[in-house]
């Protein structure tokens, strides 16, 4: 294929953690996607399809292929080689959210034999998936939508690969900590408005909420410290050729504060560097 280069998503992750709806998602975009393709045939699929046109693939690899995955390091390196925009995305979700999944659907894991248990199963895939996790953007899609994910794989195959991307992500403690992130800022600490009737059913991307918080000096003041910890450390992210950084800003119901932080650090970032601005928890008006 001549001109632009070919796009090329390798997309993995632990069952029950969305891949099904991340594909089609990527489908809808345009991307021929292939499911469950064996590890030694992605140099040999990327390039066929190349030269038959496919500018951008997109290529599901899980543990229904265990044999061959723990070749995938060797592979991926052959890949990084090739001239081509390489992509990987690993999809995750914790363990309680993964089981449910699974009694909910009666589904069979694809580890568990009959003779492993579904948390059995799913302990040992996140221990087999390891070393593609930590090369991938992660998603942790536990308290997900389909929409959400839909529109977070959206988000991620629009990026500047050429850059590292700087995600800001609010959440409520009280739904659990997010897999995916690299940093996490925990802000109860600060004064919070769900105290406030009025304020209560709002979101940290409300004006009176917006008045609310920046009325409130230590607000401010937490917001200067973790500017100035990201600005010292983000360039020796940049020197370590990091792709992705996950920030992720927590407050009680990831509703008032963490929103209204994820929205300072992400336009005050946005001046300079690739930003993704994400809020986890639903709100009734979002």
């Amino acid at each position: 294929m001549k001109g632009k280069r070919q796009q090329v998503v390798l997309l993995s992750g632990l069952s029950g953690a969305g891949k099904s709806v991340a594909l089609r998602a990527l489908e809808d975009l345009g991307y021929f996607c292939i499911d469950n393709l064996p590890v030694p045939l992605l140099a040999q699929t990327t390039a066929l399809l190349d030269e038959d046109g496919y500018p951008r693939i997109a290529i599901g690899i899980d543990m229904r292929s265990s044999h061959s995955f723990g070749l995938f390091p060797a592979h991926y390196e052959a890949l990084t080689e090739l001239d081509i925009d390489l992509r990987l995305l690993f999809l995750e979700a914790n363990d309680e959210t993964l089981i449910k999944r699974f009694s909910e659907t009666r589904r069979a894991h694809p580890l568990a034999n009959g003779k492993l248990t579904i948390p059995e199963s799913v302990t040992l895939e996140r221990e087999m998936l390891g070393d593609f996790a930590h090369l991938a953007h992660r998603i942790d899609s536990s308290d997900l939508s389909a929409n959400q994910l839909r529109s977070w794989v959206r988000e991620f195959v629009a990026l500047d690969r050429s850059k590292l991307t700087l995600i800001f992500e609010s959440f409520g403690f009280k739904h659990g900590l997010p897999l995916d992130a690299d940093f996490v800022f925990d802000v109860r600490c600060l004064p919070n408005p769900h105290y406030d009737p009025v304020l209560r059913p709002l979101t940290g991307k409300d004006q009176p909420v917006i008045d609310f918080l920046e009325r409130e000096p230590r607000v401010g003041q937490y917001l200067t410290h973790v500017l100035g910890f990201l600005e010292r450390w983000l360039p020796e992210f940049d020197r370590d050729h990091r792709s992705y950084v996950t920030v992720a800003i927590g407050c009680t119901g990831g509703q008032h504060r963490s929103v209204y932080l994820t929205e300072q650090l992400g336009k005050h970032f946005a001046l300079q560097r690739q930003v993704l601005v994400r809020h986890r928890e639903q709100f009734p008006h979002s």
